[in-house]
């Protein structure tokens, strides 16, 4: 990326909070991912009910019978009228350097890649925080009816500067829904951002942000790797 290109998504770093990167992977390596993830067999389905956190494997979600499905449906929409909510999918990525390394597993490679050499540093140079030592890193999948309502990151202890999303999915409509909604105050709208292809976002923590409820018409799932670079 030329000098110039990096001190313009700089300064709209600075400006607004948050700064959009298009193409940020090699094209095939983007694709390579994105069919990847849509093959995996590994995810574990995440929910909450107020601070307790709650993990399906497909296994265990093939197991839920119609009417436990839509007990945990109704709980789980219950939750979000008031509170705090979320439901989707997710891979992990560790944490750990060389776990990453002995890892086969191309999530690893990218977190690998987000914490070290020329990546590290455009994104250092990017959001201004000189002291980003690593990325961590989740694949993610938003299913119909999966959402996450309004948060803002803040977590004591986590060294969170800013947080990032790679969206993976080339093909979708607005009204699907599963936008990245990035919260305003009294003096500013909230702004919406659908899904696409190899786009990386970056925006400041803490801000307040959330992910519409993707609808029961979308033909596809909604896919992305999301984390957060940390100091």
């Amino acid at each position: 990326m030329r000098n110039e290109d990096r001190a313009v998504l700089s300064a709209c770093y600075q400006a607004e909070g948050m700064v959009r990167i298009a193409s940020f992977l090699p094209e095939e390596r983007a694709v390579a991912l994105h069919h990847e993830l849509r093959g995996r067999s590994d995810w574990i389905q995440l929910f909450n009910s107020g601070d307790k956190l709650f993990e399906l494997d497909r296994a265990a979600q093939a197991a839920l019978d119609a009417e436990r499905k839509a007990d945990l449906d109704h709980a789980i929409y219950a939750g979000a009228r008031e509170g705090f909510q979320y439901r989707y999918e997710t891979i992990r990525v560790p944490d750990g350097e060389s776990a990453r390394r002995a890892s086969p597993d191309s999530l690893a490679r990218f977190a690998l890649d987000l914490s070290s050499g020329a990546t590290r540093d455009l994104l250092r140079e990017v959001t201004g925080a000189s002291d980003i030592r690593f990325a961590d890193a989740q694949a993610t999948a938003y299913s119909p009816g999966d959402f996450l309502t309004g948060h803002d990151d803040r977590f004591p202890g986590k060294d969170r500067r800013a947080a990032y999303v790679l969206s993976l999915t080339p093909m979708w409509r607005i009204e699907w829904g599963g936008l990245l909604i990035m919260h305003g105050d009294e003096h500013a709208g909230a702004r919406a951002y659908p899904p696409l292809m190899n786009v990386l976002t970056l925006f400041r923590v803490p801000r307040m942000h959330s992910v519409s409820e993707v609808s029961r018409a979308a033909a596809y799932r909604r896919y992305s790797i999301t984390g957060w670079l940390r100091a």
